[in-house]
């Protein structure tokens, strides 16, 4: 079951703790897609709620397998107040090219019409082929919102086209594949949604500075570190439950298990993720 008490001190945390100011709900690593429409308008308002005046940003992804659903789940977030929602590709029936990918998208977005409007692009779990590139071509005419894109990929040359053919548009483009960040801010991303950031953000945080600064030896030494911590658990297993049993180990907020059909992370697992990511030195001596 959802635990709404918790989110007031996951806010805190994320902010003192982490300095992470902005929030993606309802996304992969919160299991939207495995809640019901209810349960997600609840962890939404809640979000919403405890994040004023404490957070920046609220993304609410209003994604679903069905049309209806979707736009349901856009005009709630609209009326609470979200920042910004983001709707991913629909994975069963699935779109077969861009115009149809658009039509489904424009009819979301424009149940929320005062809302900025990202796609969620992830095609390792959608298995949806049409690269961002190809969709963004005139997107603003079919959907005005259109504020930018979640890039959950691995494919650097898709997303280096996108950012050089938008570069007027002024679009978002925000990098979700967290080992790899630092290779897209070098092509151009200028934010990053991930499961990592909920524990590892401040050392994120530290590495972006060094980006800007640039001091790219000491980027890369955060960057190759997280890649150190994701490399070995990835190797074990790892996924939304192990990210839920890593973020309350090191929060110390009860994240919960998992809804089936995932499977609670393993003592093992959390012994020995626990073990390495103590082991890592930071370069700012943490």
């Amino acid at each position: 079951q959802i635990n709404l008490s918790v989110i007031r001190q996951y806010v805190d945390y994320l902010v003192s703790e982490q300095n992470v100011k902005n929030v993606f709900v309802n996304g992969t690593t919160g299991e939207g897609l495995s809640l019901s429409t209810q349960e997600r308008k609840q962890l939404a308002e809640e979000w919403v709620c405890q994040g004023k005046d404490k957070l920046d940003h609220v993304i609410i992804h209003v994604g679903a397998l069905s049309l209806t659903e979707s736009q349901e789940l856009a005009r709630h977030a609209a009326a609470i107040g979200a920042s910004g929602i983001a709707v991913i590709a629909p994975f069963f029936f699935k779109p077969t090219n861009k115009d149809e990918l658009i039509a489904f998208l424009q009819k979301v977005a424009s149940e929320a019409p005062a809302v900025p409007f990202y796609y969620y692009h992830i095609p390792p779990l959608t298995g949806l082929k049409i690269r961002v590139e190809e969709l963004l071509d005139g997107i603003k005419e079919w959907i005005p919102t259109f504020q930018g894109v979640k890039f959950s990929d691995t494919d650097l040359l898709d997303l280096a086209q996108c950012i050089n053919k938008n570069e007027r548009e002024q679009f978002a483009f925000l990098y979700g594949v967290d080992e790899q960040l630092l290779s897209a801010l070098a092509i151009g991303v200028n934010g990053a949604v991930g499961s990592t950031y909920n524990y590892l953000g401040r050392k994120t945080n530290l590495m972006l500075q060094a980006f800007v600064k640039p001091d790219l030896a000491l980027a890369r030494k955060y960057q190759f570190l997280t890649g150190e911590f994701l490399n070995f658990v990835i190797k074990l297993g790892f996924g939304v439950a192990q990210t839920k049993a890593v973020m309350t180990f090191v929060s110390g907020i009860p994240m919960g298990p998992p809804r089936l059909p995932l499977v609670d992370a393993s003592e093992e697992f959390i012994v020995k993720a626990k073990a390495k990511l103590d082991s890592i030195v930071w370069p700012d001596g943490d």
